[in-house]
């Protein structure tokens, strides 16, 4: 196991995908709904999908401006990351994830801001933790 730098802890409890998800310190408290494209009710909840896209982005995005530091590329404050995870049924049964990745780099060349996505995918803990696990495609535009 890796020697932890911070822990995070989050109890799911009710119905699955129906329930509830809340953080031991109380930051996120969320009522969860199976969203209607895959037969639930939607409406105003979260689902398990966008809490991994939101903190898939961040972490992202932290990649993405470290390397870029690294590199002595100064991303201002204009560049965003956008995380599109996709859940759908795996062949043999069950489900299972793909993500897109996409940064945005305003002002960057295209061949430096490919570079710099493509340092960020190796960095990220979530790329890591994920490579090799589900399809994830990386890109990036200026």
């Amino acid at each position: 196991m890796v020697e932890a730098l911070y822990t995070a802890e989050a109890i799911a409890a009710g119905d699955g995908r129906n329930g509830d998800v809340h953080s031991s310190d109380g930051v996120i408290d969320e009522r969860l709904a199976v969203p209607e494209g895959m037969g639930g009710p939607g409406g105003s909840f979260t689902n398990p999908e966008q809490l991994f896209a939101a903190g898939y982005a961040a972490c992202f995005h932290g990649a993405l401006r470290l390397v870029s530091s690294q590199a002595g590329v100064d991303l201002g404050g204009d560049s965003t990351v956008t995380a599109q995870v996709d859940i759908g049924k795996k062949s043999g049964g069950g489900f299972e994830l793909g993500v897109r990745i996409s940064a945005s780099m305003p002002g960057l060349e295209q061949a430096k801001a490919d570079e710099l996505v493509a340092q960020a995918h190796q960095v990220c803990p979530y790329s890591n933790a994920t490579r090799g696990n589900i399809e994830i495609e990386v890109s990036a535009t200026t």
